[in-house]
């Protein structure tokens, strides 16, 4: 087999030469030191008794060093990148002046704050009895000015590459703040954080000209190893050429090992060589409820562990407490409307992109400000509580499943937050992995799960929080047909038994109709309509709905005998609306008939126009007809008349619809 070789393009001359002379200009210092080692006397020159000193010396202080630059860098890392405060360029100004300021003068700055004579020092010295210049404290507080910029910068780095959608979901979950940022936000960013501390500890390692101007260079307290190199420098160069070399070697180590992730991008991780689960066909949707604890294929077999020998879920309204909670919520900012339902209410929210579907979400869980909800569950006035109070549970659009947790752990998290012990809450996230057919996967991590895998584990971690209020973003989109049926079919059974209220926002109308009592239509984030789902289908009050819902619709004016078209055209109707009202044209695609010829007969409305597109609609066509007479108008055929008729994009055509198959809904 011949092999494929792919040519390199040739950088430019220009270009590469002067980066070649930039390497030579870095590498030339490095093979100085090199060349010029003693290298049989190596060994001898590092475990001289001032070296030895200097270095256990260097690792304490850089320790030291570490440990007081993550404790204050962390959260100075996390405010830089989370908080929006005022004054926030400064204070990242101040966190990158260390790095672009000389040694010496953070020296003498350090003295002028915390020295004898300095703003701090006398009261430090006064209070506590401490002093920091030559002294080992010195040569700690010396090395963390110049180093923590390095893990602050790291660590903001990786925290602003976070989508916040993990953490907002976690705090839906009832996360406090501060648990949250140990089990889900450092866990995450444990490799920007990581490489941030080995940079902080090699700098550390590495300071010289703030610790011999702040902590002075005395033998035993304050000279480190770049101090000692110093003094080498003088009597013995040979020696200090070889301590140059260990703090040359520690310091490539920690660049080799790194990889570049000290920018806080990660880097790929090579595959695992865990498989990773394809979508599974569930089988066909089930025609009644589910028992509880039964195996949800028929004919499965019983073993130990199975769903059916672990207890049942309890319904994902049914906390400790029990009880109903009915909603009421009066929204304002981007959202204008006001949401009252009864528990047990499920309502699916449609509407076009922009039309404010997940702000009411974000609203109800008040995590924006672009709206603001008065919220209130049952008798609980939610509204100045935080999210993790709220015992508000959500599903964004992309699940943000924590990848540092298995599936169960991942579903366990919401009833570890509420405090649930651990067996019993490993115990009911599995039994909800079981109810939604993801039960054996519950170990793997999700970038082991297939895309609709992890959204039903998302689903069931919202459903195992016991919420009073439900928020799913698009739960099923990322599902296939089969699944999605058999998911559906299960979340409508424990939907019918929860005792709060349930918001869907779906873009699909089966979803809609089928597990939703009512259908909130947004537009310009209000309200343009709320109905049960069979008035919404009867007479939709939103062209995109109508187009969702598999119908033409086309808006315009009415007029004595039907209606001008906003876009151009007539259309006559049976029954008018009285001149000059705005109404909406609903035409079902099978009551639009489709000719080559220019019909005869009974029709009041045709149009030429042509062929544009042709989509399967199960066991039906779809053909989208074009007409410089009338909006685009979509027809549904069968194959046999498709064939019959010639219809192929770009035919020539006539499509014709009765006045009494167009339905006029009143905006």
């Amino acid at each position: 087999m011949s092999r494929l070789r792919t040519r390199r393009a040739r950088p430019p001359v220009a270009l590469a030469l002067p980066a070649l002379l930039a390497v030579a200009f870095l590498l030339m210092p490095l093979v100085g030191i090199l060349s010029r080692t003693q290298w049989r006397d190596l060994g001898a020159h590092l475990t001289s008794p001032g070296v030895v000193e200097a270095l256990r010396l260097s690792l304490v202080v850089s320790l030291w060093a570490l440990g007081l630059s993550l404790l204050l860098g962390v959260p100075l890392a996390w405010l830089l990148a989370r908080v929006e405060f005022r004054g926030k360029a400064l204070v990242r100004s101040l966190v990158l002046l260390p790095m672009v300021l000389p040694p010496t003068v953070g020296g003498v700055a350090l003295l002028l704050g915390f020295g004898r004579r300095g703003l701090l020092g006398p009261w430090l010295e006064g209070t506590f009895g401490i002093t920091l210049p030559f002294h080992t404290s010195g040569a700690v507080i010396a090395a963390t000015f110049v180093a923590m910029p390095f893990l602050v910068i790291s660590l903001e780095g990786a925290l602003g590459g976070l989508k916040p959608s993990y953490e907002e979901t976690a705090a839906s979950l009832g996360s406090t703040p501060l648990r949250v940022f140990f089990t889900v936000t450092l866990p995450m960013v444990a490799p920007g954080l990581v490489a941030g501390a080995a940079l902080t500890w090699a700098r550390a390692l590495g300071e010289f000209g703030a610790t011999i101007t702040f902590a002075g260079n005395l033998p035993g307290t304050t000279q480190t190893l770049p101090l000692q190199v110093y003094l080498l420098l003088q009597d013995q160069p040979e020696a200090a050429t070889s301590v140059s070399l260990l703090l040359l070697a520690i310091a490539m180590a920690v660049l080799v090992a790194l990889r570049g992730r000290w920018t806080g991008t990660p880097v790929a991780r090579k595959d695992s060589g865990a498989p990773v689960a394809s979508e599974e066909p569930a089988g066909p949707e089930p025609v009644g409820p589910v028992p509880p604890g039964a195996p949800l294929s028929p004919g499965a077999p019983v073993s130990p562990g199975s769903p059916a020998t672990r207890p049942a879920p309890p319904s994902p309204g049914a906390p400790a407490d029990g009880g109903h909670w009915p909603l009421h919520a009066t929204v304002t900012g981007f959202n204008e409307l006001t949401l009252d339902a009864e528990p047990g209410t499920t309502i699916a929210v449609v509407g076009e992109n922009g039309a404010g579907k997940t702000t009411l979400l974000r609203a109800l869980l008040g995590l924006t400000p672009r709206a603001h909800a008065e919220l209130r569950l049952g008798d609980a006035d939610v509204t100045g509580l935080p999210p993790h109070r709220r015992q508000v549970a959500w599903v964004p659009q992309d699940g943000a499943l924590f990848p540092h947790l298995s599936a169960l752990a991942n579903t366990s998290y919401g009833l570890r937050a509420r405090r649930v012990p651990r067996a019993a809450a490993r115990a009911e996230a599995q039994a909800w992995l079981d109810r939604l057919g993801v039960g054996h996967l519950a170990h793997r991590k999700p970038a082991q799960l297939s895309g609709g895998q992890a959204q039903r584990v998302a689903l069931a971690r919202a459903l195992a929080a016991r919420p009073r209020l439900l928020l799913l973003d698009e739960p099923l989109a990322a599902l296939d047909q089969t699944t999605r049926a058999h998911v559906r079919h299960t979340l409508r059974t424990h939907l019918a038994g929860f005792g709060g209220v349930c918001l869907i926002v779906t873009h699909d109308p089966v979803e809609a109709v089928s597990l939703a009592d009512r259908v909130l239509v947004l537009a310009d984030g209000r309200t343009l309509q709320d109905a049960p789902p069979s008035e919404v289908t009867r007479q939709p009050r939103s062209p995109w709905v109508a187009r969702m819902l598999g119908r033409n619709a086309w808006p315009g004016t009415a007029t004595a005998d039907g209606l001008e078209l906003a876009a151009g055209g007539r259309l006559v109707v049976a029954e008018a609306l009285p001149e000059g009202a705005q109404a909406l044209a609903i035409i079902a695609p099978e009551a639009v008939s489709v000719h080559r010829d220019r019909p005869s007969g009974s029709p009041r409305n045709v149009w030429p126009g042509t062929v544009r597109e042709i989509t399967s609609a199960g066991s039906r066509l779809r053909v989208l007809v074009a007409s410089d007479r009338a909006p685009d108008l979509v027809a549904e055929i069968t194959p046999e008349a498709a064939a019959e008729l010639g219809i192929v994009d770009g035919a020539a055509v006539w499509t014709s619809v009765k006045a009494t198959e167009v339905t006029l809904v009143r905006l």
